[in-house]
């Protein structure tokens, strides 16, 4: 009888604010990143395009290419938001290589290399990969569907019974 008394009072109060995701509902992986450089400024991509270490971009083993991920260090939070245009090799025992500006903006050009999270932007962009893997995904990827939150009405909820 509480819980009901509880749910009526949440669905009744003027507030409806959008219940938020769990925090690790969009990570994909976990794993360390490096960056690189002038060695391979205005080389040919992967993907074809001429590789600007001044770019946010970023090398990934499996990710398709164009694909947005937020990729944050773990000791100090600090992120940046990258596209997936190049390929690290198989045997690489790095997750993603970032470009030099990316690699700037995690404070790597002193370490050279850390641990990260990688993140994508939206439910939307699991699903899309989860669709791109199939059967399957790498190993290391947690991919899982991700439901978006249930948005009460601005009416709030109408729990009086029908008795007709």
């Amino acid at each position: 009888m509480w819980n009901w008394f509880l749910i009526l009072i949440a669905a009744l109060s003027s507030e409806h604010s959008q219940p938020s995701l769990p925090p690790d509902a969009l990570l994909i992986q976990e794993g360390t990143a490096s960056f690189y450089g002038r060695r391979f400024h205005l080389r040919r991509t992967s993907n074809g395009e001429v590789f600007h270490m001044d770019s946010l971009t970023a090398a990934h083993k499996t990710l398709p290419f164009d694909t947005r991920v937020k990729v944050t260090r773990v000791d100090t939070g600090e992120f940046v938001w990258v596209r997936i245009n190049d390929r690290l090799p198989r045997v690489s025992k790095r997750t993603i290589d970032l470009s030099r500006k990316a690699g700037t903006r995690l404070g790597l050009l002193h370490d050279g290399i850390t641990d990260v999270r990688i993140e994508v932007e939206t439910p939307a962009d699991i699903n899309r990969l989860i669709e791109y893997f199939g059967d399957d995904p790498p190993s290391s990827m947690r991919l899982r569907p991700v439901e978006e939150p249930v948005i009460v009405p601005d009416g709030g909820l109408d729990f009086s019974i029908d008795r007709r």
